[in-house]
C-alpha cells in the first residue's frame, strides 16, 4: 500500500480546522442538551400523565430513529422555516442539541431515581419544598452517579458530529471526504480522520475516568 504523506500534510490545516469544528459542535451539543435533558428527565418523571406523556414520547422519538434522520429532517426540513438559506453548523447543533437531550434526559432519571426514597422525605420532614430538595440534596448525590453516563454520552456525541458532514457543515470528517474526492485517495484522508477522532475519544475517556476517579475522592 503506497501512503502518499503529501496529501495529510496539503491538507493538515483543514484537518485541525476542521477539528475545532467538531469539538465545538460536540460541546455545544451536550451543553444545551443538559439543560433540555434535566427538564425532559424531570417531565418524565411526573406523576401526572398528562405532563408526562409528551415528554416520553420525546425521548422514544429521539432514541427509537437514526441520528442521520434527524439531521437531515432539521437541516432541510425545520431549519428553513428560520433561517434561508440554512446555516450547516446551525441545523448540527440542533440536531445534536436535540438528541442528545433525550439521552441525557435518561441518565438525569436514571440518576435521580437511584437516590434512596428517604432522602427526599427527610429533606422534607426539614421544611424544604420539593423544589429545595432537589436541588439541595437529590440532585448533588445524583450527579456523582451521573458522570460516567454523561461522559460516555459526551463521547458518542462527539463521533456523531461526523454526520455533519452530510450537510456540507466543515467539519473533521468534511474535510476527509473533501481529501478523498480531491485526490481520489480513500486510505490517507481517512485513515488520518479515523486517527485524529481515536486521539479526542481516549482523551475524554481517560479525562471523565480522572473526573469520576477525584467525584468518589470528594
Amino acid at each position: 500500500m503506497d501512503i502518499q504523506f503529501d496529501i495529510i500534510i496539503d491538507y493538515l490545516p483543514l484537518f485541525l480546522k476542521g477539528t475545532l469544528l467538531t469539538l465545538g459542535l460536540a460541546l455545544a451539543g451536550v451543553l444545551i442538551g443538559l439543560v433540555f435533558g434535566l427538564l425532559i428527565g424531570l417531565g418524565k418523571m411526573s406523576t401526572n400523565a398528562f405532563i408526562r406523556f409528551p415528554f416520553v414520547w420525546y425521548v422514544n422519538i429521539f432514541r427509537g430513529t437514526p441520528f442521520l434522520v434527524q439531521i437531515l429532517l432539521i437541516h432541510f426540513g425545520v431549519v428553513p422555516l428560520f433561517m434561508t438559506p440554512a446555516n450547516p453548523i446551525v441545523s448540527a447543533i440542533i440536531a445534536l442539541s436535540l438528541n442528545s437531550a433525550a439521552y441525557i434526559a435518561e441518565i438525569f432519571r436514571a440518576g435521580i431515581q437511584s437516590i434512596d426514597k428517604g432522602q427526599m422525605e427527610a429533606a422534607r420532614s426539614l421544611g424544604m419544598s420539593h423544589t429545595q430538595a432537589m436541588k439541595l440534596v437529590i440532585l448533588p448525590q445524583a450527579v456523582k452517579r451521573m458522570i460516567p453516563p454523561l461522559g460516555n454520552e459526551f463521547i458518542v456525541l462527539l463521533k456523531e458530529t461526523s454526520l455533519a458532514a452530510i450537510i456540507a457543515a466543515p467539519e473533521l470528517m468534511y474535510w476527509g471526504r473533501a481529501a478523498g474526492g480531491q485526490y481520489l485517495r480513500v486510505w490517507e484522508p481517512y485513515i488520518t480522520v479515523a486517527l485524529i477522532y481515536l486521539v479526542l475519544t481516549l482523551s475524554l475517556t481517560y479525562l471523565m475516568d480522572y473526573i469520576e476517579r477525584r467525584m468518589k475522592t470528594a
